[in-house]
């Protein structure tokens, strides 16, 4: 079965003040299926926010390729939704306005945008709330509405930057389970960036583990803990505990090796990454 996502090969260097290069992907290879959820973890600065960057179109591979449906990805594009930790919501724009700014790349009509938009205020639990700005809601408010406006024009895959990595655990936690409500209603292809090994293991079908810097992807975890609802309290349960151990235990020598390369260098850039590792 062709993949809906191949990345094959992909490597991504940026140039040094001075000279010379920074790698922040070498050889890097994946492939993901059409409806998965899939989460990419590893340690800080390996390259996870690089290669949603990637997938994005928001920058280009130095190597390698990137394919969507067998094309090459080259630029950003309405099949793909993004959503990152900053909230980057238009502090003008009520929420609903907020949602149906992608519809209006699309040219829908005024009064099918806001349908439209309603319907997704409702996916996300914010019903009655579309007429509140960004500063009359809380944080897990806030995401909701990112995560309605990046589904409302309906593209293909979601593409999530540590969306939750911000809020506080019980707001993270509740907005974990509405994720995987959306995705089983909606059926979207989602690629999922954590620091969090727990918040990896609960959310996603197969966790892709990266190396430290230059990153790659070291091993593929297959996640076999059935619908996240049928046990009361899956985080305490043994199968998630293996499949926690599971992946910290390949992500330990990579935390290890990337505290060795954390020392700050003043030609280097920073990887836009939290130096943390749940």
């Amino acid at each position: 079965m062709t993949a809906k996502i191949s990345v094959s090969g992909v490597g991504k260097t940026f140039p040094i003040r001075g000279g010379g290069e920074f790698t922040a992907l070498r050889d890097t290879t994946l492939d993901i299926a059409a409806g998965e959820f899939l989460v990419v973890a590893g340690p800080s600065g390996c390259g996870k926010s690089t290669l949603l960057d990637l997938l994005g179109g928001l920058t280009r591979p130095t190597t390698g390729r990137l394919l969507l449906d067998g094309d090459e990805i080259t630029g950003p594009a309405l099949d793909r939704g993004i959503v990152f930790q900053q909230y980057a919501l238009f502090p003008w724009r009520t929420a609903l306005r907020n949602i149906e700014f992608g519809l209006e790349a699309k040219g829908l009509p005024r009064r099918e945008r806001s349908a439209v938009a309603r319907s997704h205020l409702d996916l996300v639990g914010l019903t009655g709330f579309g007429d509140r700005y960004p500063h009359e809601l809380s944080g897990g408010m806030k995401q909701r509405v990112a995560i309605a406006r990046s589904l409302a024009y309906d593209p293909d895959v979601l593409l999530m930057d540590e969306p939750f990595a911000a809020l506080d655990a019980q707001t993270r936690d509740s907005l974990q389970d509405e994720l995987l409500r959306i995705w089983r209603r909606t059926g979207k292809t989602i690629v999922f960036i954590t620091h969090s090994i727990d918040e990896a293991v609960y959310l996603g079908e197969r966790v892709a583990v990266m190396t430290s810097r230059p990153g790659r992807i070291k091993e593929i975890v297959e996640i076999d803990l059935g619908p996240r609802d049928e046990i009361e309290d899956l985080r305490s349960s043994a199968g998630f505990a293996a499949h926690r151990h599971r992946v910290w235990t390949l992500l330990r020598d990579e935390v290890q090796a990337a505290q060795r390369l954390d020392a700050p260098r003043p030609d280097v850039p920073r990887p836009r990454e939290e130096a943390r590792l749940d």
